[in-house]
């Protein structure tokens, strides 16, 4: 499983382990997010699209929307990476889009964190529309609909900080460093 690492500096790095899940639909902004906030607290990242099962890359290439056992054994998966890292800092990149998804990750990791990226149904799909194929993104356009509508907005839920998705990367990394204190 692919994982980039950053190394720790001991300004920013935080004295107390934490995990951290950058969540929201497809073309919100989470790899790009979660790689800031890995470098500005410098720990680990871990991709999550990076662990989606061949089969399931391939369904949604072909632009066919994964279903809850579809995505079953990649929530296992990132859970179980999760539970690996226990004594090091993690941000993990990944949509869980419903509430039981994210119970599952909570599962693996207590005190397990979310940052939620909010972003409007026209803006990602103008997002993921603009991106290419050959660039190593097998997620269509045409699955941004179905996004939304598996979606459950994490309101209310402990452990996470909703944020907007179009403020600037330099802002939404200062809110997350502010939140996590």
């Amino acid at each position: 499983m692919s994982k980039i690492v950053t190394s720790p500096s001991p300004v920013l790095a935080h004295s107390v382990a934490f995990a951290l899940v950058v969540m929201g639909v497809s073309g919100c902004g989470k790899s790009s997010l979660a790689i800031a906030v890995a470098q500005d607290l410098g720990c680990a990242m871990l991709e999550g699209d990076t662990f989606h099962p061949a089969a399931s890359q391939a369904k949604m290439a072909q632009g066919t929307p994964l279903t809850d056992q579809d995505r079953a054994g990649w929530l296992v998966a990132l859970g179980e990476e999760l539970a690996h890292n226990s004594d090091a800092s993690v941000v993990l990149s990944c949509s869980a889009l419903k509430k039981s998804y994210r119970d599952t990750l909570r599962s693996y990791k207590p005190n397990l964190r979310f940052v939620y990226l909010d972003i409007s149904p026209a803006t990602a799909l103008a997002r993921v529309s603009s991106r290419a194929v050959a660039d190593g993104h097998f997620f269509p356009a045409t699955l941004v609909d179905n996004q939304f509508a598996t979606l459950e907005v994490p309101t209310g839920e402990t452990g996470v900080l909703t944020v907007n998705a179009t403020a600037s990367m330099s802002e939404l990394v200062a809110q997350v460093r502010a939140w996590l204190g």
